[in-house]
């Protein structure tokens, strides 16, 4: 299990505009790495606008936003297009990153086979370390933004 404190597990990931983006161009960075369940569902479109909507506060504070999901980059891409997401949204389409941290949800909505991340917030400091960790068993719950900002000042 992924905790506070340790180093980030590195991921190289396709972006929506198929090139591959790893955590290391984004060191020196405060990083907020938002995984998400699936591309275009009700409660991941409100997260990832809310952080679309927080991106200049975020941003002033020294941070980079990343959506992560296992959604392929076709979806990833029309998601962020009709969202006008203002941030790196990267498919994890064989789930390797979301294992290394530790959030596989399997079986989602009880369909056997279809496996996402659980919905998870993860801050990684300058240094590659992990500073900060929310993650939901539940699917409809979302993370607490102004924590998330209320920590970034800090």
């Amino acid at each position: 299990m992924v905790n506070v404190g340790q180093k980030a597990p590195p991921f190289t990931l396709v972006d929506t505009e198929l090139k591959m983006r790893s955590l290391d161009e984004f060191k020196g960075k405060k990083v907020v790495l938002s995984f998400f369940v699936a591309a275009s569902s009700p409660v991941c479109t409100k997260e990832m606008c809310t952080f679309r909507d927080e991106w200049n506060q975020i941003s002033k504070l020294g941070a980079q936003v990343i959506g992560i999901s296992n959604d392929g980059p076709f979806a990833n891409k029309a998601f962020a297009e009709s969202q006008h997401l203002n941030f790196p949204v990267l498919g994890d389409y064989k789930s390797q990153t979301i294992r290394d941290y530790d959030i596989l949800m399997p079986d989602l909505l009880h369909v056997k086979g279809y496996d996402a991340a659980k919905r998870s917030v993860f801050i990684v400091d300058e240094g590659g370390n992990i500073v900060y960790k929310w993650v939901s068993d539940n699917p409809l719950i979302e993370p607490n933004y102004q924590e998330i900002i209320n920590f970034l000042k800090k």
